[in-house]
């Protein structure tokens, strides 16, 4: 996968692309983030790439000859996305749907916006959120990494599986060691050693983490029979077959 970035500042990137997971990624050859410094595509002779809005306003606005001639010096094809306020506001789906792009280039937006004419070049907008940024590099970021760590080799493929947002739902509980800690135990369960009641312990609780802290997520939650029936048993907060399964597993090892 490669990432092409088209920034006013492309120091602004050095410490993300060399360090941690990212790093170690690009050093294997597993992606490639290419920096494109948009000043190198200034008219100006002083490397401005920002004018005044016309009619009047408050702020620069970026120019649209630098911002198109920046894309054109990409030879290779690339799917475009511009950071900007108006996109669709990013998830995990995204990212998935973007993971299987061979390139990407990310143009990052700042002042008070860009040209309204430089839209008709790029393949979508997109937003990670309804807050102000200085301008697009943080974004891209977020979308680099969010996009790299389902490239096969990034991280482990179990690591991405039992990530939060798979299907609609956070994370389940994690811990580690000490067992107990100013009163607060390890469940349990975790150390049995049944791994298929882990794992529905685990989906039961990500579950009830998700309705607690996320309800928003639930209407996109893809429902079977299990989770349908998890779903009914911590909404009228019972107890069902699988806290009768753990009262056994505990009972034996006792």
């Amino acid at each position: 996968m490669k990432f092409n970035i088209i920034t006013i500042y492309p120091d602004f990137f050095k410490s993300f692309t060399s360090s941690t997971i990212i790093g170690r990624a690009i050093d294997r050859k597993l992606i490639e983030v290419n920096l494109i410094p948009l000043r190198n595509f200034s008219y100006d002779k002083n490397h401005r790439i920002d004018d005044r809005p016309i009619s009047g306003g408050a702020g620069l606005i970026l120019r649209l000859e630098p911002l198109v001639d920046a894309l054109n010096s990409i030879s290779s094809p690339s799917y475009k996305v511009l950071l900007g306020p108006r996109g669709k506001k990013y998830n995990q789906a995204d990212a998935i749907r973007l993971s299987k792009k061979e390139e990407i280039t990310l143009i990052c937006g700042h002042f008070e916006g860009i040209d309204y004419r430089f839209n008709k070049y790029v393949d979508e907008e997109i937003s990670i959120g309804d807050y102000i940024l200085t301008g697009g590099e943080i974004a891209s970021m977020v979308l680099i990494d969010s996009i790299s760590r389902l490239i096969t080799g990034v991280i482990s493929e179990k690591s991405t599986e039992d990530e939060s947002f798979n299907n609609s739902l956070l994370e389940y509980p994690q811990y580690t060691y000490p067992k107990e800690y100013d009163g607060e135990k390890i469940p349990d369960i975790l150390f049995s050693g049944n791994h298929k009641i882990i794992d529905d312990y685990h989906l039961k609780e990500s579950l009830k983490e998700t309705i607690k802290y996320r309800k928003d997520l639930i209407s996109s939650l893809t429902y079977d029979r299990k989770i349908a029936t998890f779903y009914k048993e911590i909404k009228e907060n019972k107890d069902g077959k699988l806290e009768e399964n753990i009262s056994k597993v505990l009972n034996k090892k006792k």
